[in-house]
């Protein structure tokens, strides 16, 4: 399910089938993070995360054309398991955008709602398409791990 605002929001929820900590760590630790980051076709051959509040996210998504798309951020709030608080900025349009993600147990299950702010409307087209991609690897990863 996705929802837009006037182009400067962006939610998706996703249930995966995986249990909550499992989930919260593919999000939090780079060696899992690095395997399913970004759309289908792009790999994240680098990936450095200090997971707490003022911590610094740095990755580079690399683009099957060979084309490399460095994102840096910031954790703003880091409650485990259940929600992070992070920024992303990529070097293309050096526009800030906030990320917000739950984790709710549901059974063993994980009810996963990403929440993403753009603070210009152009900044959030193929967003959707992107994170909808991502998530799809997240899925098969998530499998693969348990």
């Amino acid at each position: 399910m996705a929802m837009e605002s006037a182009k400067t929001e962006l939610v998706i929820t996703r249930d995966f089938d995986a249990p909550r900590s499992l989930v919260f760590k593919a999000w939090t630790q780079p060696e899992h993070m690095a395997r399913w980051w970004g759309p289908r076709g792009y790999t994240t051959p680098a990936c450095e995360m200090d997971v707490r509040p003022g911590g610094v996210l740095r990755l580079c998504m690399r683009s099957s054309e060979g084309q490399d798309l460095w994102v840096r951020g910031e954790f703003r709030e880091v409650v485990e398991p259940e929600r992070l608080v992070f920024t992303a900025i990529n070097e293309v349009d050096q526009v800030e955008t906030v990320i917000t993600v739950t984790f709710v147990d549901h059974g063993g299950r994980t009810l996963l709602t990403m929440h993403q702010t753009f603070s210009r409307p152009e900044v959030s087209r193929g967003a959707r398409e992107g994170w909808t991609s991502s998530f799809e690897r997240l899925e098969e990863y998530l499998a693969a791990a348990r």
